[in-house]
């Protein structure tokens, strides 16, 4: 009877894995399934108290994982009316809301594809579109303006005040 209460961690990890899977909510691809059951046979033996053998240690260490692109850099940024991005290979005019739903800046995802610094998150054809629309309702003109009139008339004298007037107050009795 003590061998029935013995749990044996291999087991026990194999038919909690078993059971995990078996969960129709639960997608996981085949390559995943090593891993999970290398981490849950090391997360039984951490419970129960007994050390985990050294090479399952080394395992468990810092894991950097391997992103793979969607798409190629070059396919990527093909199209002068999107950007392809390289999470789901789909075309966007603008990464930034796509890739904050997936919890990454800019600089994370360049990161993480290897992408150059100046790679961009905007379509051409966007940035474009956007450019003529500011300059035609003249933004940025403001400071360029003054600039040049104060180019030209160097030393303008400030015209006179006119005096303002005031209201009398009327007396009462």
């Amino acid at each position: 009877m003590s061998e029935d209460t013995t749990l044996n961690p291999v087991e026990l990890a194999t038919e909690l894995t078993i059971a995990w899977l078996g969960n129709q909510n639960n997608r996981v691809s085949p390559d995943d399934v090593p891993a999970f059951l290398r981490t849950m046979h090391a997360t039984l033996n951490e419970l129960s108290g007994s050390p985990a053998p050294a090479t399952e240690a080394a395992d468990t260490g810092a894991e950097t994982t391997e992103y793979t692109p969607a798409v190629s850099v070059r396919k990527s940024l093909a199209s002068p009316d999107h950007i392809i991005s390289m999470i789901d290979g789909k075309p966007y005019r603008t990464l930034r809301r796509h890739l904050s739903t997936h919890g990454l800046t800019p600089d994370e995802y360049r990161a993480r594809y290897n992408l150059k610094a100046d790679y961009p998150m905007v379509a051409p054809s966007y940035s474009e579109a956007r450019r003529s629309m500011a300059k035609l309702i003249g933004l940025g003109s403001k400071g360029r303006q003054a600039r040049n009139a104060s180019a030209e008339e160097p030393a303008a004298a400030p015209e006179a005040k006119p005096a303002t007037r005031r209201r009398k107050k009327t007396e009462e009795a």
